[in-house]
């Protein structure tokens, strides 16, 4: 059988040093979208705690340190905005992904909100697409670990395909 080209990167990091699991909260008032977002961060190694609302959210960011947050914009209780001016008056360092079924004109100011107050902001569209989830909080676990972002998928780092398009 004829071995392919597209090898999974080694590392030169020691065993496990490659993952570090993040503190994430899941910030969603719909009871399966938390679910999805859990079970994909907690198969992923990841630590998760849970908000179903803006008030959840905000007592949760005052009593605990977050790498991360994903966050809806429509809550039961309130805005997702709300929930970043919170974050920016606790001078949160961690990233935020926003999860939300609204239009890109409404994640595109949540964006430039985010920025505005020095938060760093990704978006991902509802449905929610699991790969994409589980790729960003990667890039984020190695981010936090000061190492460069190396998207992949099934193992096989992207960088590295594009480089040998490119050659």
């Amino acid at each position: 059988m004829p071995r392919s080209s597209l090898s999974p990167i080694s590392s030169n990091l020691p065993d496990g040093a490659e993952r570090r699991a993040l503190q994430l909260l899941v910030v969603d008032d719909d009871a399966t979208q938390r679910s999805l977002i859990t079970v994909a961060a907690k198969q992923a190694g990841h630590e998760v705690t849970v908000a179903p609302s803006v008030a959840d959210a905000i007592e949760k960011l005052r009593a605990t340190r977050f790498d991360c947050v994903t966050l809806d914009l429509v809550l039961e209780d309130g805005d997702g905005i709300d929930v970043l001016r919170e974050m920016a008056a606790a001078k949160f360092g961690g990233a935020v992904i926003v999860i939300s079924g609204m239009d890109g004109k409404r994640r595109s100011a949540a964006r430039s909100f985010a920025r505005s107050v020095g938060i760093e902001l990704q978006s991902l569209p509802k449905p929610l697409d699991l790969a994409a989830l589980r790729i960003s909080l990667a890039n984020l676990g190695k981010t936090a670990m000061g190492l460069p972002a190396i998207h992949t998928w099934g193992g096989v780092a992207t960088d590295a395909i594009v480089e040998r398009h490119r050659a």
